[in-house]
């Protein structure tokens, strides 16, 4: 399968710079796989929606990754993106810029609000990605340190820097693991509101937790799609999770992924011949393509992914590319907003 395959036109207008002034305020494009498109609010997501559907949301938080300083001793600008914390205490993969002089035993020093983290390059590995070690003396500890100093880590498509609101609105609702480079997008658009008024109606909640890493900013480099190879990520599924999975799909009750992390976790999962789900916690590589057989997955709610990225390769693999490109081409005509920061996709 070419790369190339999964190629669309988008004009640069229609990139989302910034959230919508009130989150719940996107537009939804509804999506039904037997064929048909429907243009709605994201508001209206009920009306799709009947009483036993359970939606799957990923809880991961996102915390204030990118880390912008100085090497020294040449005080010359660096920037370090963290993109997961290493079993060996303060130790981290991260992205690096400038990598050429970034060398081992390069150090670093990031400094805001009057606090200080340190930094030093242990390992050099390929295009900038460096293990480091951080440290720091402020009083409550590294993580506190890092949440201070660091910047949130918007994608590289949104041309500005982070804004103090972005520290709020760059976060779903029902965020409360930290871990993750980037949002969970699908979720930035439920209010508490909107999710009470979903209980109320009878549609079920559960959490799973995937840490989102650098794979959802890798570009796929490739020619063909199969060479392409996921980045791993942390994630969780307790017991909890597992049980109401389980009996959602021996009821025949659909279940509805909210985001392609949720989607990716789910898939993940060991389902038993009685239709059990099994909880587990680990790291996922699974690539979704065109040719997934689906095993848990009724339903999913996206927003609208990059040109020949591995998350468009995904939500063709669950509707169909042919159906995927011409609901994309629709979206464009239709001046929808594309990407973290833009409206949503409900895929039935």
């Amino acid at each position: 399968m070419n790369v190339d395959e999964f190629d669309f036109e988008l004009p640069d207008s229609l990139i989302a710079q910034d959230p919508p002034q009130e989150r719940g305020g996107s537009r939804l494009l509804v999506v039904h796989r037997t064929g048909g498109i429907a243009h709605t609010a994201f508001a209206n997501l009920a009306e799709y929606l009947v009483p036993g559907d359970l939606l799957v949301v990923n809880n991961t938080r996102v915390f204030p990754a990118r880390l912008l300083g100085r090497r020294v001793p040449s005080g010359g600008g660096v920037e370090c993106l963290l993109l997961r914390e290493l079993p060996t205490s303060n130790r981290w993969d991260a992205l690096v810029h400038p990598g050429q002089k970034l060398k081992t035993g390069a150090r670093m020093v990031f400094e805001r609000a009057g606090i200080t983290v340190h930094g030093e390059v242990l390992a050099m590995h390929f295009q900038g990605r460096r293990t480091i070690r951080l440290w720091t003396d402020h009083r409550d500890g590294l993580a506190d340190a890092i949440d201070r100093v660091g910047h949130i880590p918007l994608p590289p498509y949104i041309k500005r820097g982070d804004a103090a609101s972005d520290r709020e609105r760059y976060q779903t609702v029902y965020a409360r693991e930290r871990g993750s480079v980037a949002a969970p997008t699908a979720g930035l658009h439920f209010t508490a509101g909107q999710l009470a008024s979903l209980a109320l109606r009878g549609v079920e909640r559960v959490e799973v937790t995937l840490h989102v890493g650098y794979g959802t900013f890798k570009p796929v480099k490739v020619d063909r799609v199969e060479d392409h190879v996921i980045d791993p990520e942390q994630f969780i599924v307790p017991a909890e999770t597992a049980g109401a999975l389980t009996r959602a799909k021996r009821e025949r009750r659909r279940i509805i992924a909210v985001g392609t992390t949720s989607v990716r976790t789910l898939e993940s999962l060991v389902v038993r011949e009685d239709g059990a789900v099994m909880p587990a916690s680990g790291e996922t590589l699974l690539f979704i393509r065109p040719g997934h057989q689906f095993q848990l997955v009724d339903a999913m709610i996206t927003n609208f992914h990059l040109p020949r990225s591995s998350l468009l390769m995904l939500v063709s693999a669950f509707a169909g590319t042919e159906r995927i490109l011409a609901a994309y081409r629709d979206a464009v005509e239709h001046g929808y907003r594309f990407y973290s920061y833009g409206d949503a996709m409900l895929i039935l």
